[in-house]
Protein backbone atom coordinates (compact mmCIF):
# COMPACT_ATOMS: atom_id res chain seq x y z
CA UNK A 1 0.00 0.00 0.00
CA UNK A 2 1.37 3.62 -0.84
CA UNK A 3 1.87 5.97 1.49
CA UNK A 4 3.82 9.25 1.78
CA UNK A 5 6.11 8.04 4.40
CA UNK A 6 6.78 4.39 6.19
CA UNK A 7 5.32 3.96 9.40
CA UNK A 8 8.31 4.05 12.07
CA UNK A 9 9.09 0.55 13.48
CA UNK A 10 11.35 0.12 16.52
CA UNK A 11 11.40 -1.21 20.19
CA UNK A 12 13.01 1.62 21.92
CA UNK A 13 10.89 4.51 21.63
CA UNK A 14 8.41 6.76 19.30
CA UNK A 15 7.09 9.92 19.45
CA UNK A 16 4.79 11.74 16.73
CA UNK A 17 3.85 15.12 16.83
CA UNK A 18 2.72 18.50 15.09
CA UNK A 19 5.94 19.87 14.26
CA UNK A 20 8.73 18.11 14.17
CA UNK A 21 10.91 20.07 16.47
CA UNK A 22 8.85 18.49 19.81
CA UNK A 23 8.83 14.82 17.78
CA UNK A 24 12.99 15.26 18.13
CA UNK A 25 12.86 16.77 21.19
CA UNK A 26 10.55 13.95 23.01
CA UNK A 27 13.11 11.41 20.59
CA UNK A 28 16.39 13.32 22.97
CA UNK A 29 14.38 13.00 25.80
CA UNK A 30 14.19 9.25 25.73
CA UNK A 31 17.97 8.80 24.50
CA UNK A 32 18.70 10.47 27.77
CA UNK A 33 17.01 7.71 29.63
CA UNK A 34 13.68 10.07 30.23
CA UNK A 35 10.40 8.12 30.27
CA UNK A 36 7.36 8.86 28.18
CA UNK A 37 6.07 11.21 30.31
CA UNK A 38 9.41 13.13 30.64
CA UNK A 39 9.14 13.67 26.36
CA UNK A 40 6.00 14.39 26.76
CA UNK A 41 6.49 17.67 28.92
CA UNK A 42 9.65 18.58 26.93
CA UNK A 43 8.18 18.25 24.01
CA UNK A 44 5.12 20.49 25.09
CA UNK A 45 7.10 23.55 25.94
CA UNK A 46 9.05 23.54 22.71
CA UNK A 47 5.37 23.25 21.27
CA UNK A 48 5.13 26.78 22.77
CA UNK A 49 8.17 28.18 20.87
CA UNK A 50 7.45 25.74 17.44
CA UNK A 51 3.86 26.55 17.33
CA UNK A 52 2.95 29.85 18.84
CA UNK A 53 0.18 30.47 17.04
CA UNK A 54 -1.63 26.92 17.96
CA UNK A 55 -0.37 26.78 21.46
CA UNK A 56 0.86 28.79 24.16
CA UNK A 57 1.82 28.21 28.41
CA UNK A 58 -1.18 29.83 29.32
CA UNK A 59 -3.48 27.45 27.72
CA UNK A 60 -5.22 24.06 28.33
CA UNK A 61 -4.18 20.32 27.73
CA UNK A 62 -6.04 17.50 28.58
CA UNK A 63 -3.92 14.34 28.68
CA UNK A 64 -4.37 10.61 28.76
CA UNK A 65 -2.05 8.33 29.88
CA UNK A 66 -1.33 4.74 30.62
CA UNK A 67 1.56 4.01 32.75
CA UNK A 68 3.11 0.55 32.07
CA UNK A 69 1.51 -1.96 34.13
CA UNK A 70 -1.33 0.24 34.99
CA UNK A 71 -5.12 1.58 34.25
CA UNK A 72 -5.21 4.53 31.97
CA UNK A 73 -5.81 7.98 33.18
CA UNK A 74 -6.98 11.10 32.32
CA UNK A 75 -5.19 14.51 33.77
CA UNK A 76 -7.45 17.74 33.16
CA UNK A 77 -5.60 20.74 31.88
CA UNK A 78 -8.31 22.35 31.47
CA UNK A 79 -8.97 25.38 33.78
CA UNK A 80 -12.43 26.31 34.83
CA UNK A 81 -14.22 29.89 34.36
CA UNK A 82 -12.87 32.85 36.95
CA UNK A 83 -14.77 33.44 40.25
CA UNK A 84 -16.09 36.79 38.06
CA UNK A 85 -17.17 35.19 34.93
CA UNK A 86 -21.12 35.55 35.32
CA UNK A 87 -23.29 35.20 32.65
CA UNK A 88 -24.96 38.81 34.15
CA UNK A 89 -21.59 40.39 33.94
CA UNK A 90 -21.12 39.39 29.96
CA UNK A 91 -24.79 40.40 29.63
CA UNK A 92 -24.52 44.40 31.51
CA UNK A 93 -22.28 44.36 28.92
CA UNK A 94 -24.58 44.33 25.52
CA UNK A 95 -23.00 40.69 24.43
CA UNK A 96 -24.14 37.65 23.06
CA UNK A 97 -21.90 35.37 22.97
CA UNK A 98 -18.32 35.37 24.98
CA UNK A 99 -15.89 37.45 22.65
CA UNK A 100 -13.57 35.34 20.62
CA UNK A 101 -10.33 36.83 22.02
CA UNK A 102 -9.21 39.17 24.83
CA UNK A 103 -9.20 38.74 28.26
CA UNK A 104 -13.16 38.35 29.01
CA UNK A 105 -12.70 34.77 27.33
CA UNK A 106 -9.62 33.60 29.03
CA UNK A 107 -10.35 30.48 31.48
CA UNK A 108 -8.16 29.91 34.19
CA UNK A 109 -4.93 28.85 32.48
CA UNK A 110 -4.81 25.18 33.50
CA UNK A 111 -1.95 22.90 31.29
CA UNK A 112 1.06 25.05 32.95
CA UNK A 113 -0.25 22.80 36.34
CA UNK A 114 -1.26 19.99 34.58
CA UNK A 115 2.52 19.58 33.00
CA UNK A 116 3.82 19.93 35.96
CA UNK A 117 1.69 17.04 37.89
CA UNK A 118 2.50 14.55 35.22
CA UNK A 119 6.50 15.37 35.48
CA UNK A 120 6.24 14.93 39.27
CA UNK A 121 3.92 11.89 39.49
CA UNK A 122 5.59 9.83 36.64
CA UNK A 123 8.15 11.58 35.44
CA UNK A 124 12.12 11.15 36.53
CA UNK A 125 13.75 14.22 35.18
CA UNK A 126 14.13 17.09 37.03
CA UNK A 127 12.27 20.02 35.99
CA UNK A 128 15.46 21.98 34.74
CA UNK A 129 16.43 19.29 32.33
CA UNK A 130 12.61 19.08 30.17
CA UNK A 131 12.57 23.23 30.21
CA UNK A 132 15.97 23.21 29.29
CA UNK A 133 14.76 22.45 25.31
CA UNK A 134 11.81 25.19 24.86
CA UNK A 135 14.65 27.42 27.21
CA UNK A 136 17.18 26.87 24.17
CA UNK A 137 14.60 27.57 21.34
CA UNK A 138 13.05 30.62 22.49
CA UNK A 139 16.29 31.74 23.53
CA UNK A 140 18.48 31.50 20.00
CA UNK A 141 15.20 30.91 17.64
CA UNK A 142 13.15 28.46 15.79
CA UNK A 143 13.01 28.18 11.95
CA UNK A 144 9.31 30.09 11.21
CA UNK A 145 6.97 27.82 9.48
CA UNK A 146 5.43 29.50 6.53
CA UNK A 147 1.65 29.64 8.50
CA UNK A 148 3.15 31.61 11.24
CA UNK A 149 3.87 34.26 9.15
CA UNK A 150 0.74 34.14 7.42
CA UNK A 151 -1.44 33.88 10.67
CA UNK A 152 0.64 36.74 12.22
CA UNK A 153 -0.08 38.91 8.74
CA UNK A 154 -3.61 38.52 9.06
CA UNK A 155 -3.61 40.30 13.31
CA UNK A 156 -0.71 42.43 11.89
CA UNK A 157 -3.00 45.61 11.83
CA UNK A 158 -4.22 45.31 15.66
CA UNK A 159 -0.86 44.39 16.65
CA UNK A 160 0.09 47.69 15.56
CA UNK A 161 -3.01 49.82 16.50
CA UNK A 162 -3.76 47.74 19.71
CA UNK A 163 -1.60 44.91 20.78
CA UNK A 164 1.49 46.95 20.35
CA UNK A 165 3.37 43.79 23.15
CA UNK A 166 2.73 41.34 20.80
CA UNK A 167 3.88 43.72 17.99
CA UNK A 168 7.22 43.96 19.56
CA UNK A 169 7.45 40.14 19.58
CA UNK A 170 6.13 38.83 16.42
CA UNK A 171 7.09 41.75 14.04
CA UNK A 172 10.69 42.62 13.02
CA UNK A 173 10.96 46.13 11.34
CA UNK A 174 6.92 45.69 10.47
CA UNK A 175 6.88 42.16 9.41
CA UNK A 176 5.87 38.93 10.34
CA UNK A 177 8.50 36.42 9.78
CA UNK A 178 9.20 34.82 6.39
CA UNK A 179 9.52 31.31 6.37
CA UNK A 180 12.90 29.58 7.53
CA UNK A 181 13.86 33.51 9.41
CA UNK A 182 14.79 32.77 13.09
CA UNK A 183 11.71 33.22 15.45
CA UNK A 184 13.12 34.26 18.98
CA UNK A 185 11.31 34.98 22.08
CA UNK A 186 13.72 36.22 24.77
CA UNK A 187 10.66 37.04 27.15
CA UNK A 188 9.91 33.61 27.28
CA UNK A 189 13.22 32.22 27.95
CA UNK A 190 14.05 34.43 30.97
CA UNK A 191 10.35 33.56 32.60
CA UNK A 192 11.44 30.01 32.10
CA UNK A 193 14.90 30.74 33.93
CA UNK A 194 13.16 32.54 36.55
CA UNK A 195 10.59 29.93 36.93
CA UNK A 196 14.10 27.52 37.70
CA UNK A 197 15.79 29.93 39.99
CA UNK A 198 12.74 30.31 42.02
CA UNK A 199 12.15 26.63 41.81
CA UNK A 200 15.86 25.76 42.55
CA UNK A 201 16.43 28.24 45.40
CA UNK A 202 13.22 25.72 47.18
CA UNK A 203 15.65 22.85 47.75
CA UNK A 204 17.39 20.38 45.60
CA UNK A 205 14.77 17.71 45.91
CA UNK A 206 13.15 17.16 42.13
CA UNK A 207 9.61 17.14 43.95
CA UNK A 208 10.46 20.10 45.55
CA UNK A 209 11.63 21.83 43.19
CA UNK A 210 8.40 21.03 40.87
CA UNK A 211 5.62 22.47 43.43
CA UNK A 212 7.97 25.30 44.07
CA UNK A 213 7.66 25.96 39.94
CA UNK A 214 3.58 24.90 40.37
CA UNK A 215 3.70 27.64 43.48
CA UNK A 216 5.29 30.02 41.20
CA UNK A 217 2.62 29.72 38.45
CA UNK A 218 -0.20 29.86 40.87
CA UNK A 219 0.20 32.69 43.21
CA UNK A 220 4.21 34.21 42.27
CA UNK A 221 5.29 36.54 39.81
CA UNK A 222 3.51 34.87 36.87
CA UNK A 223 -0.02 34.76 38.42
CA UNK A 224 0.33 38.15 39.26
CA UNK A 225 1.22 39.30 35.39
CA UNK A 226 -1.71 37.03 34.04
CA UNK A 227 -3.95 38.84 36.58
CA UNK A 228 -2.58 42.35 35.48
CA UNK A 229 -3.00 41.66 31.65
CA UNK A 230 -6.64 40.65 32.61
CA UNK A 231 -7.34 43.78 34.25
CA UNK A 232 -6.01 46.00 31.48
CA UNK A 233 -8.90 47.04 28.57
CA UNK A 234 -8.18 45.31 25.39
CA UNK A 235 -9.70 44.98 21.73
CA UNK A 236 -11.87 42.17 21.34
CA UNK A 237 -13.85 40.66 18.43
CA UNK A 238 -16.97 42.72 19.70
CA UNK A 239 -14.67 45.36 18.49
CA UNK A 240 -14.77 47.21 21.82
CA UNK A 241 -12.24 47.35 24.88
CA UNK A 242 -12.97 45.24 27.94
CA UNK A 243 -11.09 44.23 31.00
CA UNK A 244 -11.71 40.29 32.06
CA UNK A 245 -12.67 38.37 35.18
CA UNK A 246 -9.51 36.71 36.05
CA UNK A 247 -7.84 37.61 39.66
CA UNK A 248 -5.16 35.98 41.57
CA UNK A 249 -7.74 34.36 43.37
CA UNK A 250 -8.19 32.49 40.76
CA UNK A 251 -4.97 31.38 39.74
CA UNK A 252 -4.72 29.96 43.80
CA UNK A 253 -7.29 27.90 43.23
CA UNK A 254 -6.95 26.05 40.57
CA UNK A 255 -4.93 23.00 40.63
CA UNK A 256 -5.06 20.29 37.65
CA UNK A 257 -6.52 16.68 38.82
CA UNK A 258 -6.30 13.17 37.56
CA UNK A 259 -10.18 11.14 36.66
CA UNK A 260 -11.04 7.70 35.44
CA UNK A 261 -11.59 8.01 31.40
CA UNK A 262 -14.38 7.70 29.26
CA UNK A 263 -14.18 4.12 27.99
CA UNK A 264 -16.38 2.29 25.33
CA UNK A 265 -15.73 -1.10 23.53
CA UNK A 266 -15.98 -1.91 20.41
CA UNK A 267 -15.13 -5.01 18.16
CA UNK A 268 -12.23 -6.51 20.56
CA UNK A 269 -10.76 -2.94 21.11
CA UNK A 270 -11.69 -0.36 23.90
CA UNK A 271 -10.96 3.35 23.62
CA UNK A 272 -10.34 5.65 26.59
CA UNK A 273 -11.25 9.50 26.47
CA UNK A 274 -11.82 12.30 28.23
CA UNK A 275 -15.48 12.64 29.66
CA UNK A 276 -18.42 14.75 29.02
CA UNK A 277 -16.49 18.19 29.77
CA UNK A 278 -14.89 17.04 26.83
CA UNK A 279 -16.09 16.17 23.33
CA UNK A 280 -14.65 13.42 23.51
CA UNK A 281 -17.63 10.77 24.34
CA UNK A 282 -18.44 12.24 20.77
CA UNK A 283 -15.86 9.79 19.22
CA UNK A 284 -17.59 6.94 21.78
CA UNK A 285 -21.11 7.64 20.98
CA UNK A 286 -20.29 7.44 16.80
CA UNK A 287 -18.66 4.31 17.76
CA UNK A 288 -22.06 2.79 19.44
CA UNK A 289 -23.36 3.59 17.07
CA UNK A 290 -21.30 1.22 14.15
CA UNK A 291 -23.56 -1.99 14.91
CA UNK A 292 -22.73 -3.18 11.06
CA UNK A 293 -20.46 -1.33 9.16
CA UNK A 294 -20.43 -1.20 5.41
CA UNK A 295 -17.23 -1.61 3.67
CA UNK A 296 -14.60 0.25 4.14
CA UNK A 297 -14.32 3.53 1.81
CA UNK A 298 -17.92 2.91 -0.07
CA UNK A 299 -19.98 5.45 -0.61
CA UNK A 300 -22.14 3.88 1.88
CA UNK A 301 -19.36 3.32 4.95
CA UNK A 302 -18.85 7.85 4.46
CA UNK A 303 -22.86 7.95 4.12
CA UNK A 304 -23.18 6.12 7.87
CA UNK A 305 -20.11 8.12 8.79
CA UNK A 306 -21.13 11.27 8.55
CA UNK A 307 -24.75 10.72 9.58
CA UNK A 308 -23.54 8.87 12.69
CA UNK A 309 -21.15 11.69 13.64
CA UNK A 310 -24.08 13.91 13.07
CA UNK A 311 -26.40 12.41 15.43
CA UNK A 312 -23.41 12.28 18.00
CA UNK A 313 -22.61 16.24 17.70
CA UNK A 314 -26.04 16.67 18.26
CA UNK A 315 -26.07 15.24 21.55
CA UNK A 316 -22.91 17.09 22.14
CA UNK A 317 -24.70 20.39 21.60
CA UNK A 318 -27.78 18.94 24.18
CA UNK A 319 -25.76 17.62 26.70
CA UNK A 320 -22.50 17.96 27.46
CA UNK A 321 -20.59 19.84 29.82
CA UNK A 322 -19.65 20.49 33.15
CA UNK A 323 -23.38 20.58 34.55
CA UNK A 324 -24.95 17.48 32.79
CA UNK A 325 -28.04 15.27 34.42
CA UNK A 326 -27.44 12.93 32.17
CA UNK A 327 -24.64 10.19 32.38
CA UNK A 328 -22.07 8.83 30.20
CA UNK A 329 -23.75 5.01 30.51
CA UNK A 330 -27.06 6.50 29.30
CA UNK A 331 -25.42 7.77 26.09
CA UNK A 332 -23.89 4.21 25.23
CA UNK A 333 -26.12 1.92 26.40
CA UNK A 334 -27.07 -0.30 23.54
CA UNK A 335 -31.30 0.55 23.93
CA UNK A 336 -30.23 4.11 23.24
CA UNK A 337 -28.18 3.80 20.36
CA UNK A 338 -30.40 0.97 18.92
CA UNK A 339 -33.01 3.74 18.92
CA UNK A 340 -30.69 6.25 17.72
CA UNK A 341 -29.39 4.30 15.16
CA UNK A 342 -32.96 3.91 13.22
CA UNK A 343 -32.34 7.63 12.77
CA UNK A 344 -29.61 6.85 9.95
CA UNK A 345 -31.78 6.56 6.76
CA UNK A 346 -30.77 6.85 3.20
CA UNK A 347 -31.02 10.23 2.68
CA UNK A 348 -28.52 13.51 4.91
CA UNK A 349 -30.44 15.12 7.16
CA UNK A 350 -29.96 18.42 7.80
CA UNK A 351 -31.50 18.98 11.05
CA UNK A 352 -29.67 19.10 14.50
CA UNK A 353 -31.27 15.85 16.28
CA UNK A 354 -29.87 15.27 20.37
CA UNK A 355 -31.86 12.23 21.73
CA UNK A 356 -33.65 12.22 25.19
CA UNK A 357 -31.34 9.29 27.60
CA UNK A 358 -33.52 8.82 30.18
CA UNK A 359 -36.49 10.42 28.89
CA UNK A 360 -35.33 13.95 29.64
CA UNK A 361 -36.11 16.51 27.12
CA UNK A 362 -32.85 18.32 25.41
CA UNK A 363 -32.22 21.72 25.55
CA UNK A 364 -30.27 23.95 22.92
CA UNK A 365 -29.52 27.36 23.59
CA UNK A 366 -31.89 29.97 22.21
CA UNK A 367 -28.44 31.36 20.33
CA UNK A 368 -28.01 27.93 18.50
CA UNK A 369 -31.52 27.14 17.48
CA UNK A 370 -32.20 30.71 15.76
CA UNK A 371 -28.75 32.57 15.17
CA UNK A 372 -26.15 29.44 13.90
CA UNK A 373 -28.49 27.89 11.87
CA UNK A 374 -27.89 28.16 8.04
CA UNK A 375 -24.59 30.60 8.64
CA UNK A 376 -21.79 30.60 6.37
CA UNK A 377 -19.53 27.47 6.44
CA UNK A 378 -16.19 27.94 7.21
CA UNK A 379 -14.50 24.87 6.99
CA UNK A 380 -10.95 24.06 8.92
CA UNK A 381 -9.02 22.03 6.50
CA UNK A 382 -5.72 20.63 7.81
CA UNK A 383 -6.78 22.07 11.31
CA UNK A 384 -4.54 25.44 10.73
CA UNK A 385 -5.93 28.39 12.03
CA UNK A 386 -8.52 30.32 10.19
CA UNK A 387 -8.28 34.01 11.64
CA UNK A 388 -10.05 37.15 10.52
CA UNK A 389 -8.56 40.68 10.81
CA UNK A 390 -9.94 41.15 14.50
CA UNK A 391 -8.02 38.31 15.85
CA UNK A 392 -11.11 35.77 15.85
CA UNK A 393 -9.65 32.45 15.33
CA UNK A 394 -10.89 28.92 15.32
CA UNK A 395 -9.51 25.51 15.27
CA UNK A 396 -6.03 26.31 16.55
CA UNK A 397 -4.56 23.44 18.62
CA UNK A 398 -1.02 21.19 18.73
CA UNK A 399 -1.08 17.21 19.63
CA UNK A 400 1.93 14.68 20.74
CA UNK A 401 1.92 10.92 21.41
CA UNK A 402 4.44 9.34 23.41
CA UNK A 403 5.19 6.07 23.48
CA UNK A 404 9.01 4.55 25.85
CA UNK A 405 10.46 0.49 25.74
CA UNK A 406 9.14 0.40 29.30
CA UNK A 407 5.32 0.36 27.62
CA UNK A 408 4.02 3.72 28.95
CA UNK A 409 1.66 5.46 26.71
CA UNK A 410 0.63 9.16 26.70
CA UNK A 411 -1.45 11.14 24.01
CA UNK A 412 -1.89 15.19 24.52
CA UNK A 413 -3.55 17.63 23.32
CA UNK A 414 -2.56 21.27 24.60
CA UNK A 415 -4.16 24.14 22.76
CA UNK A 416 -5.18 27.95 23.52
CA UNK A 417 -3.42 30.99 24.65
CA UNK A 418 -1.95 31.30 21.46
CA UNK A 419 -0.62 34.56 19.84
CA UNK A 420 -3.57 35.57 17.90
CA UNK A 421 -6.23 35.26 21.58
CA UNK A 422 -4.55 38.00 23.39
CA UNK A 423 -1.71 40.41 23.52
CA UNK A 424 1.22 39.39 24.63
CA UNK A 425 2.22 40.00 27.85
CA UNK A 426 5.83 41.59 27.96
CA UNK A 427 7.43 40.77 30.85
CA UNK A 428 5.72 36.81 30.44
CA UNK A 429 6.27 36.70 27.04
CA UNK A 430 2.90 34.80 26.33
CA UNK A 431 -1.00 35.64 26.24
CA UNK A 432 -3.49 34.14 28.38
CA UNK A 433 -6.00 31.81 26.72
CA UNK A 434 -9.75 32.14 25.14
CA UNK A 435 -11.08 28.96 25.92
CA UNK A 436 -14.16 30.51 27.62
CA UNK A 437 -15.79 31.50 24.36
CA UNK A 438 -16.95 28.05 24.24
CA UNK A 439 -19.56 28.24 27.07
CA UNK A 440 -23.41 29.73 26.31
CA UNK A 441 -24.41 33.30 27.88
CA UNK A 442 -27.52 31.14 28.95
CA UNK A 443 -28.62 29.50 32.05
CA UNK A 444 -29.25 26.11 33.08
CA UNK A 445 -27.58 24.81 29.99
CA UNK A 446 -24.98 21.69 30.29
CA UNK A 447 -22.69 24.11 28.65
CA UNK A 448 -23.21 27.54 30.44
CA UNK A 449 -20.74 30.22 31.99
CA UNK A 450 -20.46 29.19 35.65
CA UNK A 451 -18.46 30.50 37.91
CA UNK A 452 -15.76 27.89 38.74
CA UNK A 453 -16.85 25.31 35.70
CA UNK A 454 -14.95 24.41 32.97
CA UNK A 455 -15.78 25.31 29.38
CA UNK A 456 -16.66 22.52 27.09
CA UNK A 457 -13.79 21.78 24.86
CA UNK A 458 -12.97 20.46 21.96
CA UNK A 459 -9.61 19.36 22.65
CA UNK A 460 -9.66 15.43 22.88
CA UNK A 461 -6.83 13.04 22.67
CA UNK A 462 -7.56 9.03 22.50
CA UNK A 463 -6.30 5.99 24.24
CA UNK A 464 -6.51 2.62 22.37
CA UNK A 465 -6.27 -0.42 24.38
CA UNK A 466 -6.63 -4.41 23.42
CA UNK A 467 -7.77 -6.87 26.45
CA UNK A 468 -6.67 -4.09 28.94
CA UNK A 469 -3.18 -3.10 27.55
CA UNK A 470 -2.79 0.50 26.26
CA UNK A 471 -1.56 -0.55 22.19
CA UNK A 472 -2.19 3.20 20.41
CA UNK A 473 -1.95 6.54 21.41
CA UNK A 474 -3.86 9.19 18.75
CA UNK A 475 -4.93 12.80 17.96
CA UNK A 476 -5.04 15.55 15.95
CA UNK A 477 -5.86 19.81 16.23
CA UNK A 478 -9.17 20.83 14.07
CA UNK A 479 -11.52 22.49 16.65
CA UNK A 480 -14.84 20.93 16.47
CA UNK A 481 -13.20 18.52 13.72
CA UNK A 482 -11.09 16.31 15.87
CA UNK A 483 -13.37 13.74 17.01
CA UNK A 484 -14.65 13.29 13.34
CA UNK A 485 -11.22 13.10 12.09
CA UNK A 486 -9.62 11.12 14.99
CA UNK A 487 -12.93 7.88 13.88
CA UNK A 488 -11.93 7.98 10.29
CA UNK A 489 -8.62 7.17 11.12
CA UNK A 490 -8.97 4.76 14.01
CA UNK A 491 -11.60 2.59 11.55
CA UNK A 492 -8.83 2.81 8.75
CA UNK A 493 -6.78 1.67 11.50
CA UNK A 494 -8.89 -1.28 12.98
CA UNK A 495 -10.44 -2.60 9.74
CA UNK A 496 -7.11 -2.41 7.76
CA UNK A 497 -5.66 -4.68 10.48
CA UNK A 498 -8.23 -7.31 9.28
CA UNK A 499 -6.30 -7.39 5.57
CA UNK A 500 -2.41 -6.38 6.19
CA UNK A 501 -2.27 -7.99 9.53
CA UNK A 502 -0.51 -5.24 11.63
CA UNK A 503 -1.50 -1.72 12.79
CA UNK A 504 -0.48 0.64 9.36
CA UNK A 505 -0.53 3.87 10.84
CA UNK A 506 0.43 5.77 8.37
CA UNK A 507 -1.42 4.47 5.94
CA UNK A 508 -4.44 5.44 7.87
CA UNK A 509 -3.22 9.25 8.47
CA UNK A 510 -3.08 9.47 5.03
CA UNK A 511 -5.92 8.15 3.98
CA UNK A 512 -8.96 10.53 2.40
CA UNK A 513 -10.60 12.44 4.69
CA UNK A 514 -13.40 14.10 5.64
CA UNK A 515 -15.55 16.45 8.13
CA UNK A 516 -19.77 17.68 8.56
CA UNK A 517 -20.51 21.15 9.87
CA UNK A 518 -24.43 20.52 10.57
CA UNK A 519 -24.13 21.35 14.36
CA UNK A 520 -23.01 24.69 16.17
CA UNK A 521 -19.43 25.35 16.23
CA UNK A 522 -17.71 25.83 19.20
CA UNK A 523 -16.00 28.77 18.50
CA UNK A 524 -16.92 32.61 17.86
CA UNK A 525 -18.67 33.42 16.14
CA UNK A 526 -20.64 29.34 16.71
CA UNK A 527 -22.10 29.14 13.05
CA UNK A 528 -23.02 25.97 11.77
CA UNK A 529 -24.03 24.48 7.99
CA UNK A 530 -26.69 21.92 7.87
CA UNK A 531 -25.46 19.11 5.51
CA UNK A 532 -22.41 20.34 4.51
CA UNK A 533 -19.72 17.69 4.23
CA UNK A 534 -16.55 18.87 2.98
CA UNK A 535 -14.12 15.85 1.65
CA UNK A 536 -11.03 15.96 0.27
CA UNK A 537 -10.85 15.35 -3.47
CA UNK A 538 -9.32 12.16 -3.32
CA UNK A 539 -12.00 10.61 -2.00
CA UNK A 540 -13.00 9.98 -5.37
CA UNK A 541 -16.00 11.31 -7.92
CA UNK A 542 -18.10 8.34 -7.59
CA UNK A 543 -18.10 8.60 -3.61
CA UNK A 544 -18.73 12.58 -4.38
CA UNK A 545 -21.69 12.10 -6.61
CA UNK A 546 -23.17 9.13 -4.40
CA UNK A 547 -23.36 11.12 -1.70
CA UNK A 548 -24.77 14.41 -3.08
CA UNK A 549 -27.34 12.04 -4.32
CA UNK A 550 -28.28 11.15 -1.05
CA UNK A 551 -28.69 14.87 -0.44
CA UNK A 552 -24.98 15.91 1.28
CA UNK A 553 -23.98 19.20 0.31
CA UNK A 554 -20.43 18.39 -0.61
CA UNK A 555 -17.45 20.90 -0.59
CA UNK A 556 -14.93 18.91 -2.23
CA UNK A 557 -11.36 20.20 -0.90
CA UNK A 558 -7.86 20.09 -1.50
CA UNK A 559 -6.37 16.30 -2.10
CA UNK A 560 -4.40 17.00 1.12
CA UNK A 561 -6.72 19.30 3.56
CA UNK A 562 -8.45 16.94 6.00
CA UNK A 563 -6.90 16.27 9.44
CA UNK A 564 -3.14 16.34 11.20
CA UNK A 565 -3.50 13.00 12.73
CA UNK A 566 -0.42 11.71 14.58
CA UNK A 567 -0.13 8.46 16.31
CA UNK A 568 1.65 6.03 17.90
CA UNK A 569 1.61 2.03 18.98
CA UNK A 570 3.02 -1.00 20.72
CA UNK A 571 2.76 -4.39 20.32
CA UNK A 572 1.98 -5.90 23.40
CA UNK A 573 2.77 -9.56 22.29
CA UNK A 574 6.41 -8.48 20.37
CA UNK A 575 7.26 -5.31 22.06
CA UNK A 576 7.46 -3.71 18.56
CA UNK A 577 6.54 -0.17 18.76
CA UNK A 578 5.07 2.38 15.41
CA UNK A 579 4.33 5.77 14.81
CA UNK A 580 2.97 7.79 12.05
CA UNK A 581 2.19 11.74 11.47
CA UNK A 582 0.32 13.83 9.05
CA UNK A 583 1.69 14.98 5.89
CA UNK A 584 -0.67 17.45 5.57
CA UNK A 585 0.78 21.39 6.07
CA UNK A 586 4.46 19.66 5.65
CA UNK A 587 5.24 20.23 9.44
CA UNK A 588 3.88 16.82 11.71
CA UNK A 589 6.60 14.15 11.80
CA UNK A 590 7.02 10.97 13.88
CA UNK A 591 10.54 10.34 15.18
CA UNK A 592 11.97 6.77 16.78
CA UNK A 593 13.71 4.07 17.11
Amino acid sequence: MFTTRPTLQGTFGMASSTHWLASATAMAVLEDDGNAFDAAVAAAFVLHVAEPHLNGPAGEVPIIIAPSGSAPKVLCGQGPAPAGATIDHYRVLGLELVPGTGPLAAAVPGAFDAWMLLLRDHGTKRLSQVLSYAIGYAEHGVPAVERIGQTIAEVQELFETEWTDSAAVYLTDGKPPAPGALLRNPALAQTWRRVLAEAEAAGADRDTQIEAARRVWRSGFIAEALAAAAARPTMDTSGERHTGTLELADFANFEATYEDPATHDWNGWTVAKAGLWSQGPAFLQQLALLSELPAYGTPEYYHVLIEGSKLALADREAWYGDSTPITLEQLLSPEYNAARRTLIGDKSSEELRPGSPGELTPRLSAYARSNAIGATSISLGAGEPTVASNGNTRGDTCHLDVVDRWGNMIAATPSGGWLQSNPVVPELGFPLGTRLQMSWLEPDLPNSLVPGRRPRTTLSPSLALRDGEAVMAFGTPGGDQQDQWSLHFFLAVTLGERVRGSLDLQGAIDAPNWHQESFPGSFYPRTMSPGVTVVESRIGAEVISDLEQRGHRITVGGPWSEGRMCAVSRDPETGVLAAGANPRGMQGYAAGR
